[in-house]
C-alpha cells in the first residue's frame, strides 16, 4: 500500500488587488480522504489549482509526496489524477473515445485501457460508450470526466467540487467510489457541501477568506461541538397555547410552525432528555431529535470565528 502526502507551507496568491490565499499551511500524510470545507471564493479552487501546477503561487511552497510542485511539475505530478472545475471532454468525441485518450496520453496499454473502460462504465453508470459527449447531460458528461480521472489509476485524486449539480443518484454513484479509493490512495476533495464530507471524509481543513481557519481528524473537530436546537413535532397542531406551555416550562422557543417547534438549549444530552421528557407531557409527540450536525455547527463556529 503506497502511503501518500501532500502539504502546503505559507502559501499566498494574489489576482490584481484581490488576495485569494494569506499564507496559508496545512499537511496530511497517508492515504485517506481530505475535505476541504468552506463557502464559496473561500480560495478552495485557487488551492487545488496550485497543487496542479496551474498556476503558481505568490510565495510558499506545495508539496506532493516531498516533491516540490513548482519546481519538478512533471515528477509531482505523476501519479496525480484531477477534476479541476469540470473540464469539459472534446465534444466530438464519443465516450469510449474520450476515456481512450486520457489513458493512452498518460502511457496506459491498450489491454489495460479496455478493461479499466469497462470496470469504471459500470461503476459509475456510464451512458452508451459510443454515445458523443456532445449529446450526453451535464451529469453524465460529468460522470464521464470523473472515469477519465480514475481511468489513469492514480495514487493521489484531486476532486473540486466534484458532485456540484449532480442529482441524488449520481452523487452516490460518486460518493461510493470514494469510499471504495480512500482506502489506498489518497482523496483531496474540495466542497461546501457538509453532507458529503461527512459521509466520505476522515479529515478536515476550513478555509475562508484565504485563510485557513482549523484543520484536524473531522470525528474530533466535530465532537467538540454540541448541537444547540432540537425540533419535536407533534400529532396536534402547534398553538399559542401550546407554545404558551412551552414556554412556561423554562424553554426558549426558536421557531415553530403547524406541527413543529425548535427549541434552544446548551447543547447537553441531559438537557435534552429533559426536554423530551417536559414535551410528552404538553402534546403528543411523533418525532423529536437535534437540528443540523456537529459538523454543521464546527463549520459554522470555526468560520465566524468562533472556533474552540
Amino acid at each position: 500500500m503506497n502511503m501518500n502526502n501532500i502539504s502546503f507551507n505559507s502559501v499566498s496568491k494574489r489576482f490584481g488587488n484581490f488576495q485569494a490565499l494569506k499564507n496559508i499551511s496545512f499537511s496530511y500524510d497517508g492515504n485517506g480522504a481530505i475535505g476541504y470545507l468552506g463557502p464559496n471564493g473561500a480560495g478552495k479552487t485557487t488551492s487545488l489549482k496550485i497543487l496542479v501546477n496551474l498556476i503558481r503561487p505568490d510565495s510558499g511552497t506545495v508539496m506532493i509526496n516531498n516533491i516540490n510542485v513548482t519546481k519538478e511539475p512533471v515528477m509531482a505530478l505523476k501519479k496525480i489524477g484531477a477534476l479541476i472545475e469540470t473540464p469539459l471532454p472534446y465534444p466530438y468525441l464519443r465516450v469510449s473515445e474520450s476515456l481512450s485518450y486520457v489513458a493512452e496520453l498518460r502511457g496506459i496499454n491498450k489491454k489495460d485501457i479496455e478493461n479499466r473502460i469497462e470496470y469504471y462504465s459500470k461503476k459509475l453508470a456510464l451512458p452508451d460508450l459510443n454515445a458523443k459527449i456532445s449529446g450526453l447531460s451535464k451529469g453524465q458528461r460529468q460522470r464521464v470526466v470523473f472515469a477519465s480521472t480514475l481511468i489513469v489509476d492514480p495514487e493521489i485524486l484531486i476532486l473540486d467540487e466534484p458532485t456540484s449539480g449532480l442529482d441524488p443518484f449520481e452523487r452516490k454513484l460518486f460518493r461510493d467510489v470514494i469510499l471504495e479509493l480512500k482506502k489506498e490512495k489518497l482523496v483531496f476533495m474540495s466542497s461546501h457541501l457538509l453532507s458529503e464530507v461527512s459521509e466520505t471524509c476522515d479529515y478536515v481543513v476550513f478555509i475562508n477568506n484565504g485563510s485557513i481557519k482549523a484543520s484536524g481528524n473531522i470525528d474530533e473537530i466535530s465532537s467538540s461541538f454540541n448541537i444547540k436546537k432540537v425540533i419535536a413535532r407533534f400529532i396536534e397542531n402547534v398553538d399559542d397555547m401550546m407554545i404558551d406551555k412551552i414556554k412556561n416550562a423554562g424553554y426558549n422557543v426558536s421557531s415553530y410552525d403547524k406541527n413543529s417547534v425548535i427549541i434552544d438549549f446548551d447543547g447537553s444530552d441531559a438537557s435534552r432528555a429533559r426536554i423530551l421528557s417536559d414535551l410528552v407531557k404538553i402534546g403528543n409527540v411523533i418525532y423529536y431529535d437535534v437540528v443540523g450536525s456537529q459538523l454543521e455547527e464546527a463549520y459554522i463556529s470555526i468560520l465566524q470565528g468562533n472556533n474552540k
